[in-house]
């Protein structure tokens, strides 16, 4: 393969492994949003919802602000390519509680109270935790992608 080659496909995975990052980033803001609205949208009912569970039932008192605040900071840090790493670093951490608290409650309760706003509290437990594992999955993904491709091309590396 020859130089200028193997630059135009140095450059099209950075494009495409870029985009790709920017793709998940957009969903999970959206995903964020969406459910940090949900969650405002019926306030008392979300913080009674967070009270009835075995697990986060001591923590209802500042549990729901920290949540919906958490997840209007991880989508907002997720706009900008300056702070994308940081966001996807925050919205996979939270993906991977979510996904762990979901995991845990079906293998430990029977009356599982849903704290989830929208359509995501129309899900069964068990659909909902193919999609948070699917959500966690992509979110790793965008970060090592990003990682990879929001830096600067190495100038070195072409003139090898």
């Amino acid at each position: 393969m020859g130089f200028n080659q193997k630059r135009i496909n140095n450059r099209t995975m950075k494009t495409l492994g870029t985009r790709i990052a920017t793709f998940i980033s957009i969903f999970i803001i959206l995903l964020f949003c969406y459910a940090a609205i949900s969650k405002i949208m019926d306030f008392e009912k979300f913080q009674i919802q967070m009270t009835e569970s075995p697990l986060l039932g001591a923590f209802a008192g500042f549990l729901p602000y920290v949540l919906v605040v958490s997840e209007f900071i991880i989508a907002g840090l997720l706009c900008y390519q300056k702070t994308r790493n940081t966001g996807l670093l925050g919205s996979f951490l939270l993906m991977l509680i979510f996904t762990g608290y979901i995991a845990i409650l079906l293998l430990t309760s029977k009356n599982l109270p849903c704290s989830c706003g929208g359509i995501l509290e129309k899900m069964t437990w068990t659909q909902h935790l193919y999609f948070n594992i699917g959500c966690t999955v992509l979110t790793a993904i965008a970060l090592v992608l990003n990682r990879k491709y929001s830096r600067p091309a190495d100038e070195d590396s072409y003139h090898s």
